[in-house]
């Protein structure tokens, strides 16, 4: 697999392709997922989505970003990644809703948007591995082996320390939207 950054480029295939590719070892379970995007979910549930079986999944990752404005580079270790999912049991049927957070350019301040993050394909199928382990913890009640690297709020925690400069509140759309893991 490719350890290189996607160009700081959002590149919505390479999570779809990694997510097929790991399914069938991570998941032996013969129901079918999907995985899609929804870029204005939030990390709340509704009482009737969690009746429906609903769950939630944020993710600490590292990524890189390229700012669509003035074509600066930087990286951080402070990616979230929210992912939304359930089984339909009786159907056999999967779904997994993914959110990248975004962070704004240090340099740019006043362009009010959010560039998106590319990641390695390490970090992917780090992310979800993870995501898989909530999966069938939530969804087959298997043992989660992860949970002794969560906090009891359900965060990920950053499998490798990567020194980066201070994370800048500000600049963050995971903070701004009080649902960052800076504090975890």
């Amino acid at each position: 697999m490719d350890q290189t950054f996607k160009e700081g480029n959002w590149t919505p295939s390479q999570w779809m392709d990694i997510f097929d590719d790991m399914l069938d070892s991570e998941l032996d379970s013969g129901d079918q997922w999907t995985l899609t995007f929804n870029y204005s979910q939030t990390d709340h549930i509704s009482t009737e989505e969690r009746r429906r079986g609903w769950r939630v999944y944020s993710h600490c990752a590292t990524g890189k970003f390229r700012c669509s404005s003035c074509s600066r580079k930087w990286n951080s270790a402070r990616v979230v990644v929210l992912f939304r999912y359930r089984l339909r049991g009786r159907e056999g049927r999967g779904t997994v809703i993914m959110r990248p957070f975004g962070q704004a350019c240090l340099r740019c301040p006043d362009d009010d948007g959010f560039d998106l993050p590319g990641f390695t394909d390490k970090a992917v199928e780090n992310t979800l591995s993870h995501l898989f382990g909530k999966i069938r913890k939530n969804c087959y009640e298997e043992e989660d082996d992860d949970d002794d690297d969560d906090d009891d709020d359900g965060w990920s925690v950053c499998s490798e320390k990567v020194w980066t400069k201070p994370h800048q509140k500000d600049l963050c759309e995971a903070c701004l939207e009080g649902i960052c893991c800076q504090d975890n």
